[in-house]
């Protein structure tokens, strides 16, 4: 079906127009497309197999692909572009191919649910995307602007480090717009938080000795560790003051301490290790010094040595109500459901953080109701990647047909 030279008000307000491009969303060849590429597996760091079948199902369908290295030759990117007659923005569509390091699952649909590694997070979304560039294709609806898809390896933490989005970004892989399908559908997140994953080593000088053995006021650092882990318990509650809309709040968290090698014995070390999230843009090395000073402060009282290092997965992020891309958002959104989603938070640090903090340009993370992330249980509804992709394909069709571009 190929769609007359309309204008974009035309065709968002056109009932006519809205149900030919939903309607093109082919529902067997998306669950397809999303099942080859969960039968791949793709733990964080060899995603290259996936890849390269993504890479070769696009050029099946006529799409030009690019493979950008992006910081990481194991796993080139894939990139391709859909663009349309006139000028116009730049919608792009981005997601990770890479899953979490648990038991692979093979993909499954029975009564209407997708089920496998990277069912939910996020080989459906990917799938979602690919159908949303076929539907643009097919329907010719794509009168200006132009929309990219990119997607990648090096997501998932703390086997990733984000290394080939950022080589996406420094490559010049960006739109005015990015979205990600990523497993949040009950709110458009206008904010998201920063975080930080700390390492803290709590050292004496010294041998370790038994429990008996130790001199007078030898330093303790076990004692130092729990310590530290109450004074930053009563500090998030400082920190919890800080809030922007949206965002929430600025929070420490502690999840692991270790030392000692038996249960009588004075130790040398202790680690502790957990997270830093602030709510406030463009804070990081703020944030990050904040955090030395405390602990160093503890150090001091204590007679111990305190080393942190950090591994800083990306800044905090927000994004205005009336910016074009949440307006066009809601409109197809809307097209599709009825109804319009209400702005929140984004609980998660996922790569529009990046894209954000690195690029300068919205973001905006939706995708399926889907269920199980990070588990050998994903699923999700195939009819939620339909919407998906609905959505998706809508949305470009009023966000990049900007006139004063």
């Amino acid at each position: 079906m190929i769609l007359e030279s309309v204008s974009r008000e035309d065709i968002m307000a056109s009932e006519t127009w809205v149900q030919a491009i939903c309607k093109a969303v082919n529902r067997e060849r998306l669950v397809d497309t999303a099942v080859n590429l969960i039968a791949v597996p793709s733990p964080t760091l060899n995603a290259g197999a996936v890849s390269h079948r993504l890479a070769d199902i696009l050029e099946a369908d006529g799409f030009d692909v690019e493979r950008p290295e992006a910081n990481w030759p194991e796993a080139p990117a894939v990139v391709t572009r859909l663009q349309g007659a006139e000028k116009g923005r730049t919608l792009q569509m981005d997601g990770h191919l890479d899953t979490v390091h648990l038991p692979f699952v093979a993909p499954s649909v029975t009564d209407g649910i997708l089920r496998g590694s990277g069912a939910s997070d996020m080989k459906g979304g990917v799938a979602a995307c690919v159908e949303a560039l076929r539907v643009l294709r097919e329907t010719d609806a794509l009168k200006k602007g132009s929309v990219l898809f990119t997607a990648h390896d090096h997501h998932e933490g703390p086997w990733g480090d984000k290394r080939q989005v950022t080589g996406l970004i420094d490559a010049g892989y960006v739109g005015d717009a990015v979205l990600f399908p990523e497993y949040l559908s009950d709110r458009l997140p206008l904010a998201g938080r920063g975080m930080a994953i700390f390492d803290v080593v709590i050292t004496r000088e010294g041998d370790a000795v038994h429990e008996v053995l130790r001199v007078e006021d030898l330093p303790d650092v076990l004692g130092t560790g729990a310590d530290l882990v109450g004074k930053l318990k009563r500090w998030g509650e400082v920190l919890a003051k800080r809030t922007v809309p949206y965002a929430g709040a600025d929070s420490v968290f502690v999840g692991q301490i270790e030392a000692g090698e038996i249960y009588n014995q004075s130790p040398i070390t202790c680690r502790l290790r957990g997270t830093r999230r602030w709510v406030q843009p463009g804070t990081t090395d703020t944030v990050l010094a904040e955090f030395a000073d405390f602990v160093q402060s503890v150090a001091k009282e204590t007679n111990t040595q305190i080393e942190v290092t950090w591994e800083v997965q990306a800044d905090a992020f927000s994004v205005s109500e009336t910016d074009a891309s949440v307006q066009a958002f809601q409109a197809a959104y809307r097209s599709v459901t009825g109804d319009v989603l209400p702005f929140g938070g984004k609980p998660f640090v996922d790569d529009g953080n990046r894209y954000a903090a690195l690029a300068g340009v919205p973001v905006l993370t939706h995708g399926p109701n889907a269920r199980g992330a990070h588990t050998t249980e994903e699923w999700v509804p195939v009819d939620e990647l339909v919407r998906v992709a609905q959505v998706y394909a809508l949305m470009a069709v009023d966000y990049c047909a900007d006139a004063s571009l």
